[in-house]
């Protein structure tokens, strides 16, 4: 007995250090990573220290810049590439250039048309962000082009037209829902009756399954965990709702009503269970709390406020407190408390501003270029570093790896050292 009880200690200890040396040697996000809508995390954050807030002459050191194109595509960054999308006359180009001097290393083109059906007031897209998953990239074009590359050479794996295979339906703005993957599923919010949403392999673009009537919204999904079970949040016209990511199947919808159905910010999820949601157009803000009874989803709506609109850029949470940028002509810096629906602070000085979180320090890009670093707590917005970085609009959310920022607009991309020590935020 003896023998085999320190045989089993042997083993257990033997365990944890592997489990350590995991921990240590193996870790699931790199830092210099970015790969998809909203960051590791999708939530637009990461745990950093010592963002640069003493740029010389007024500017953060810039390390290249060069023409791109239109769209509002986000840049994902990938160890030493960047990949996004942008509009070359009658294409959608999906492009990987260097992240340290800005340079093609490939494309891939397709013609995206026509556009008879979609308003272009704010120009022809691409407005989806893409997705990396291991050595492959999806992205959605302006009229739904679903298409798998591999990230190393930009050579097509699979491609589906979500509009004429199956007749999605992209909104009269064009496509702009972010992909998602879960296990080993790539999720699309599509749009229409039996389709609303839509699941494919990863790897051969098989159709898995699709449900729901949904009428897509621009908004991007998230997947939360409530008490254990892994739901897909799906922003959607007139409501927001809850599938199983596994099958598509419903566990909960609630309403969010607006003046045109336009819900174009990506929800909030926190560790205590509280959904956050936010439109503009005579909309507003909703926090839903989410718990498990019995095998069913209990919805509670703590709050619902119109102090606070987001339009289309990205809120950030911190501890308590939600951080966006309200309204879609004057803004105002916000900040509100997630369990109450107070408004804490609010601040003029930015235009509609696209924002994120890095450790206790906001990241903060308004529509006319002025990026700036900001001291964020619940009562007041310390502006520490500010500098007019972009010339034409820039409604793209920032992308923070490795110490760099990614930053487009309408005409440039661009890349800045803003030193920061980046930890991944669990």
């Amino acid at each position: 007995m003896k023998i085999k009880s320190l045989h089993h200690l042997y083993q257990l200890f033997q365990r944890i250090f592997l489990l350590l040396l995991c921990l240590n040697v193996c870790p699931k996000i790199s830092y210099s990573q970015w790969l998809q809508w909203g960051g590791p995390n999708r939530n637009f954050k990461v745990d950093s220290e010592g963002l640069k807030t003493d740029w010389t002459e007024k500017k953060p050191k810039q390390l290249w810049k060069r023409q791109l194109g239109e769209g509002y595509s986000a840049i994902c960054a990938d160890q030493d590439n960047l990949y996004t999308m942008f509009r070359r006359g009658s294409e959608d180009v999906v492009i990987a250039l260097s992240a340290k001097t800005g340079k093609t290393i490939w494309e891939y083109a397709y013609t995206s048309l026509p556009w008879g059906e979609f308003n272009q007031q704010y120009g022809p897209g691409p407005h989806s962000t893409p997705l990396i998953v291991g050595e492959y990239i999806y992205s959605i074009g302006f009229r739904t082009e679903l298409t798998c590359l591999d990230k190393n050479n930009g050579q097509k794996i699979w491609s589906h037209n979500l509009w004429d295979e199956y007749g999605a339906k992209p909104g009269d703005r064009g496509y702009a829902s972010s992909p998602i993957a879960y296990k080993e599923l790539l999720i699309v919010l599509a749009g229409g009756k039996g389709h609303g949403v839509m699941a494919f392999n990863l790897k051969n673009g098989q159709l898995v399954w699709k449900a729901q009537d949904f009428i897509n919204s621009y908004s991007s999904p998230i997947i939360i965990n409530v008490d254990g079970q892994d739901q897909l949040i799906a922003f959607v016209e007139k409501k927001v709702a809850a599938l199983d990511p596994n099958t598509g199947g419903l566990f909960w919808q609630h309403g969010h009503n607006t003046q045109y159905q336009i819900h174009a910010s990506t929800p909030i999820w926190g560790k205590d269970n509280i959904l956050f949601i936010s439109s503009a157009y005579d909309a507003g803000s909703r926090a839903l709390h989410l718990s498990l009874q019995d095998g069913k989803t209990v919805v509670e709506e703590l709050w619902y406020s119109k102090k606070l609109r987001v339009q289309h850029g990205s809120a950030v949470r911190a501890d308590e407190t939600i951080y966006a940028s309200s309204g879609h002509g004057p803004a105002f810096l916000t900040a509100i408390s997630v369990k109450t629906g107070e408004v804490t602070n609010q601040q003029r000085g930015f235009g509609k501003a696209n924002l994120i979180m890095a450790g206790t320090q906001m990241i903060v890009l308004d529509e006319a270029g002025k990026l700036a670093i900001v001291k964020a707590n619940p009562n007041s917005f310390d502006v520490l570093a500010e500098s007019e970085v972009l010339t034409s609009r820039a409604w793209t959310v920032p992308t923070l790896a490795g110490g760099k920022i990614y930053l487009r607009d309408m005409k440039e991309i661009l890349a800045l050292d803003i030193g920061v020590n980046t930890k991944i935020e669990r």
